[in-house]
């Protein structure tokens, strides 16, 4: 009796001035375990593509192709989707991470096995600087409510696995966000509401943060789509805790760029509505320059943590 075909895997992986790095993230792709069919797109964000990363053989193929959406993460993402309309399941990978070699056969069999679920997630090492902090996924499935009181560091978008046919409902990947900052947790949010998102407990996927991270210090952009998501979910602002939660990051950054004022008046909300967060006594300790954000950051990464 002959085996049935195992489903065909696309993977999307967007990149921007990170040569070195990518070249890393896609022979760990092509590594993979899996038996079924592989087929990459390296998608070259306002470079031109390297033509020296295509590669074709049997069961294993990358391509290279430039980002004809709108300049910047989401649209590298979405240029990505458009190029693999027919595949069974379709991956992130962000340029700088490593997956595991079983990654992908794990999350193929995890959705084949949960036939309604949108979206299998796996745990992951962090990489801060050459210390690795291993972080498994917390839970076996994520929802929407749960979402919104916590983002789940765990969920990262390298560890994205989507059934393709579930994209048609969930739409596009966010090219409004400013900056493309907080693109993913968005995603992840509205794939919650149209199917389920089943996790592999098993860190699956080597993420590094620290200097390689493309939204390290970007404080501005990071307020502006903070503010984006709340104003985008409203169920942020039905949460005294998950709005307590997103303001302490902006009051953070607020305080990160000097914005000293602003960021008490995120405070002031934060106290009104639930106190109980640990954010908003960093931003404090920052606005007041009793410590460095870079401080803060560094300490938190280096315990696979962030702010």
């Amino acid at each position: 009796m002959t085996e049935p075909a195992s489903p065909n895997v696309a993977v999307v992986v967007p990149t921007h001035n990170r040569p070195e790095l990518l070249r890393i993230a896609v022979d760990a792709i092509l590594a993979q375990d899996y038996l079924g069919r592989l087929d990459v797109v390296v998608v070259f964000d306002g470079t031109e593509p390297n033509q020296t990363l295509v590669h074709k053989e049997d069961r294993r193929s990358v391509s290279v192709t430039s980002n004809n959406r709108t300049p910047g993460l989401p649209g590298g993402r979405n240029t990505g989707i458009d190029h693999f309309p027919d595949a069974t399941y379709l991956a992130f990978c962000d340029d700088d991470d490593i997956w595991h070699p079983t990654k992908v056969t794990a999350q193929v069999a995890q959705l084949e096995h949960n036939p309604d679920a949108a979206l299998s997630t796996t745990g992951i090492v962090i990489d801060f600087e050459g210390a690795e902090s291993p972080r498994s996924s917390p839970k076996a499935e994520l929802t929407y409510e749960g979402l919104v009181l916590d983002r789940t560091t765990e969920a990262h978008p390298s560890t994205f696995m989507f059934r393709r046919a579930a994209l048609v409902d969930i739409g596009a990947v966010d090219e409004v966000i400013p900056g493309g900052y907080s693109e993913d947790y968005d995603y992840l949010l509205r794939t919650a509401c149209v199917g389920r998102i089943v996790c592999i407990r098993e860190p699956l996927v080597t993420v590094r943060w620290g200097r390689t991270s493309y939204f390290t210090r970007r404080w501005q952009v990071i307020v502006e789509a903070q503010r984006y998501l709340m104003r985008k979910h409203n169920a942020f602002t039905k949460s005294r805790r998950a709005e307590a939660r997103i303001r302490g990051q902006i009051a953070f950054a607020l305080a990160a760029m000097g914005a000293r004022g602003e960021a008490f008046q995120e405070v002031g909300v934060i106290l009104v509505r639930w106190p109980f967060g640990m954010r908003w006594p960093i931003a404090v300790l920052v606005a007041l320059k009793v410590t460095k954000p870079e401080q803060v950051l560094s300490l938190a990464h280096k315990f696979g943590r962030g702010i």
